[in-house]
């Protein structure tokens, strides 16, 4: 499972998100990339005072802040939904 979080350099709310995808991390493994929108123009212009913004493969699913409840639930709907479309015996 794939998750971005849209970030930069001295942003005390990212931080914290980080922190807490981490501890989230431990119980329910997933991939996460950190994009600093001030590497992209078009990123800048459209999250600069939105940030930090959670997306799961492509849905936003927070901004500013996450808890583990908020987090969790997705996570597991995601992979409920990636084990039922598996094939048999995978």
């Amino acid at each position: 499972m794939q998750l971005t979080m849209y970030s930069r350099s001295g942003c005390h709310l990212c931080d914290d998100m980080k922190e807490v995808l981490d501890q989230i991390r431990r119980k329910q493994p997933f991939t996460l990339t950190i994009v600093d929108i001030a590497s992209d123009p078009i990123l800048l212009k459209r999250y600069q005072h939105e940030i930090p913004v959670l997306v799961m493969e492509e849905t936003e699913i927070a901004r500013h802040r996450i808890d583990e409840a908020t987090l969790t639930r997705p996570l597991a709907a995601r992979q409920q939904a990636q084990e039922e479309s598996a094939p048999e015996g995978t």
